[in-house]
């Protein structure tokens, strides 16, 4: 599977889940290829950080070409992971002709509801030359019993893809264990994070 994690709008998490589920899928023993389709190289400094053995490669690759030069990269491992770029422009719909799953988090915020416009159009555009291409959104950064967190599944509604079942709290654990190069499997594996992400997996790995 090439799974791109995608939103032009910052801060919703893109790198955090790219990272986190590449170590998940990593951690249960399958060869795990991360992709860094961003400019600013924010996956490429979370590796950077580590210490410890690297648990997958990290290549650097915020180029429009990508969708030429992943399944050459992508053949010797089970599954690549793209964190992709922060705009909505050629290098995403480089990405999104790559992957065979898109996942777009979105915060639960009205803002980023309204945001999630535009790469909806792209991969739209997309989907007319790859009729298999699998999308969802997913809630990043909620807060427990709030209004919003509740309210986003239902603004989500207007748009042509699924929501994902689990949503990603927002948790203290995801920012201290990228400053070590860590994934929250491995800093808390016990932890609500650690679950939310290895439950999030799960379900992406279904057909």
């Amino acid at each position: 599977m090439i799974l791109a994690v995608l939103n032009q709008k910052g801060g919703v998490g893109k790198t955090t889940l790219s990272v986190n589920l590449a170590a998940a899928m990593a951690l249960a023993g399958e060869r795990i290829l991360l992709i860094d389709a961003d400019p600013q190289g924010s996956a490429l400094d979370w590796q950077a950080a580590r210490s410890d053995e690297s648990l997958f490669p990290v290549v650097g690759m915020a180029k429009p070409t990508l969708h030429k030069d992943i399944p050459k990269l992508a053949a010797d491992y089970a599954h690549t992971l793209i964190d992709g770029p922060p705009r909505v422009n050629d290098l995403a719909k480089s990405a999104i002709l790559a992957a065979d799953v898109v996942l777009i988090p979105v915060q639960p915020s009205p803002y980023d509801v309204w945001a999630a416009d535009e790469i909806v159009k792209l991969i739209q555009e997309v989907s007319l030359y790859k009729a298999s291409l699998r999308s969802l959104f997913v809630v990043t950064r909620k807060i427990g019993n709030t209004a919003i967190g509740r309210d986003v599944a239902d603004a989500l509604k207007g748009y042509p893809f699924p929501l994902a079942d689990t949503a990603i709290g927002q948790r203290v654990v995801f920012a201290e264990s990228a400053a070590r190069g860590l994934s929250v499997m491995e800093a808390e594996p016990k932890g609500s994070a650690a679950r939310e992400i290895l439950k999030l997996v799960n379900e992406l790995m279904e057909p």
